[in-house]
């Protein structure tokens, strides 16, 4: 079994990974770091960069909170008992960039546990100004190679997934879903599977 530290873990390395990317990518702006507590249990690191070469504004954001699982929530996952404890980390990005012709990107990534319930989660799209039919493509091929390494199946469910959530009837037709790319929610079952998907859900986010 994948202890929750070490999911915790990964999750800190991303964000530092990702970080570091997008400081050497920009060439000028770097991140400044917030650290919080949640009383209750568990914090963050909440990372801003602004008015850099490439990058207008854009959150790159780690957390990891826990405690005693609310009622509420246990209802909702159905699950009972007292003194049930959960968990729930992860990582989620917001970039905006300076040039119109870049869209802007957003992406999460995320665990969650309470008592025998697990479940990984998280999603990628883009948001462009300006439709580049090259760009859409490029995106969704990559995405779609990661995703077959672990299921041909997974592409073409996330991506429906992820369609059927930003379709915007009265807006722009089905035109705004070219760049949108995918929207998934792993439950694991078994702790076998619980590797499994942690591996999955990294590589392709």
């Amino acid at each position: 079994m994948i202890d929750k530290k070490e999911i915790a873990d990964y999750f800190r390395g991303l964000q530092d990974s990702i970080c570091a990317g997008l400081e050497k990518a920009d060439g000028k702006a770097k991140f400044m770091e917030d650290l919080w507590e949640r009383p209750e249990g568990g914090g963050g690191r909440t990372r801003v960069i602004q008015n850099g070469n490439i990058f207008e504004k854009g959150g790159v954001n780690f957390s990891e909170v826990y405690g005693p699982c609310p009622d509420f929530l246990k209802k909702e996952i159905g699950i009972t008992g007292d003194n049930v404890e959960f968990i729930a980390t992860g990582v989620s990005i917001v970039i905006h960039p300076c040039h119109p012709f870049v869209p802007i990107i957003h992406m999460n990534v995320r665990y969650f546990e309470a008592g025998n319930v697990w479940w990984f989660g998280g999603g990628i799209d883009l948001t462009p100004h300006y439709i580049i039919e090259e760009d859409a493509r490029f995106f969704h091929n990559i995405l779609k190679r990661a995703c077959d390494l672990h299921s041909p199946a997974y592409y073409t469910e996330f991506k429906k997934w992820a369609d059927e959530y930003f379709y915007i009837k009265h807006s722009w037709g089905k035109q705004e879903t070219l760049m949108v790319m995918i929207y998934l929610i792993l439950f694991c079952k078994t702790l076998q599977q619980q590797v499994s998907l942690f591996e999955s859900s990294t590589s392709i986010l």
